[in-house]
């Protein structure tokens, strides 16, 4: 390989070229009797063709035995790896197959800046779904195998259970008329909490959905330059909104860790499906959050953010004193994904039903407030409870209540 002098000659030379065109010539003669790559020098171009210095085709340049091109060896494609070690030091399949092997080289930059600067490929790994190869070949196996085309089935099979749902039984409606009395059923620090890491997580959702899948459903429509500005930027949004989303979690976990023990009634919510199975338009009697509200607690936000966030985390280069190598990446971003996509399939339902899927759920988000008759139908047990003196029906300040609101009447 040429010393690092001559390549530093050769593009002082091609910055010459540009400058003093008349020069050009001799300046390639003398950096070629250097020992530096072979150039041509074009003095009178042919038509559509650049002149000046040009650099010489790396498929044309044959390995030589010394440094002039006279001793070219005519017979180089016939050399054995002996023959060639002693051409091009380095340069035989022995090496390179200790190469794909992690072999660690020579590099001027400090362990501790980069530990594996070094290692030009990564060992082979046998990353589960991935056949034994190296860790970035199996990495790219497991992205492109699994995590893609099951990933992205998941999601699609969610969304499309969630649309045969609502068209076949619809919203879910109040039987009971309103009673005009409200009850509080979610404090304004609750709701800031709440739209603060849902905020967060359809960010992340779009974000991480179109960085994943995006190619397939958005690059044919916006075309390759405006996707490649769109999947920089949302990386970028996505990188920041992540450590936010992480804060806000913890705020959710424990905010309403309270009413989310299990309580009476929860086994018997799940057996019946929350009112699927059983007397038609009844929902079993439960508590503040039914048994549906704590799978999605305890399922969703405890295991899974945990998962999410500590890969996360570790994807941003936030946690002190980790080892930052393209393995621990590699690792970090699969359990990532598969953690994110269950976590968003579980979400969809909860957002579904605090939305269109159940009537009166959103405003309770909305506005703090519900009405006593929807209190007394989806979460009897709980509306029991203000009824009897033992739950506050106004929890936050008074004045924060809306004009016709007022404590449940136990009369």
């Amino acid at each position: 390989m040429p010393r690092s002098t001559d390549l530093i000659a050769s593009a002082l030379l091609a910055l010459a070229a540009f400058a003093l065109p008349a020069q050009a010539q001799q300046a390639a003669q003398q950096g070629q009797s250097a020992g530096s790559q072979p150039q041509r020098v074009v003095d009178d171009p042919a038509p559509g063709q650049p002149g000046g210095i040009q650099g010489q085709n790396i498929f044309d340049v044959k390995p030589e035995v010394k440094r002039d091109a006279e001793n070219a060896d005519p017979k180089y494609m016939e050399q054995s790896n002996a023959q060639r070690n002693q051409v091009q030091p380095g340069n035989n399949a022995p090496m390179w197959r200790q190469v794909q092997r992690g072999l660690e080289g020579f590099t001027s930059i400090p362990k501790s800046q980069d530990p594996e600067a070094g290692v030009l490929i990564q060992p082979p790994v046998n990353y589960p779904g991935a056949r034994m190869t190296t860790a970035g070949e199996a990495w790219r196996q497991v992205r492109n195998n699994w995590l893609i085309p099951y990933g992205g089935a998941l999601l699609l099979i969610v969304v499309g259970a969630i649309a045969i749902f609502y068209f076949t039984k619809g919203t879910i409606e109040q039987h009971a008329p309103d009673t005009g009395r409200k009850i509080e059923r979610f404090t304004p620090f609750e709701r800031s909490a709440h739209w603060a890491n849902a905020i967060a997580f359809v960010i992340l959702a779009v974000s991480g959905i179109v960085m994943a899948f995006g190619k397939f459903f958005l690059l044919p429509i916006i075309g390759s330059a405006l996707f490649g500005w769109l999947t920089y930027a949302l990386k970028n949004l996505h990188n920041f909104v992540g450590p936010l989303f992480v804060v806000s979690l913890v705020i959710v976990f424990v905010t309403f860790l309270r009413d989310n023990w299990p309580q009476k009634g929860d086994l018997q919510w799940l057996l019946r499906g929350g009112g699927l199975f059983g007397k038609a338009g009844h929902e079993p009697p439960s508590n503040r959050f039914n048994a549906g509200e704590k799978v999605i607690f305890w399922a969703g936000v405890f295991f899974l953010g945990i998962i999410v966030t500590a890969s996360g985390l570790v994807l941003d280069k936030l946690v002190p004193g980790l080892l930052y190598d393209r393995g621990t990446m590699q690792v970090a971003h699969m359990v990532h994904a598969v953690a994110t996509v269950f976590m968003m399939a579980m979400f969809l339902g909860h957002i579904y039903l605090g939305t269109i899927g159940m009537r009166g759920a959103y405003s309770a988000m909305r506005s703090g407030y519900v009405d006593e008759a929807w209190a007394r139908e989806h979460h009897q047990y709980w509306y029991d409870d203000i009824a009897a003196g033992k739950v506050p029906a106004q929890r936050s300040k008074a004045h924060g209540a809306p004009l016709d609101a007022a404590p449940v009447r136990t009369a």
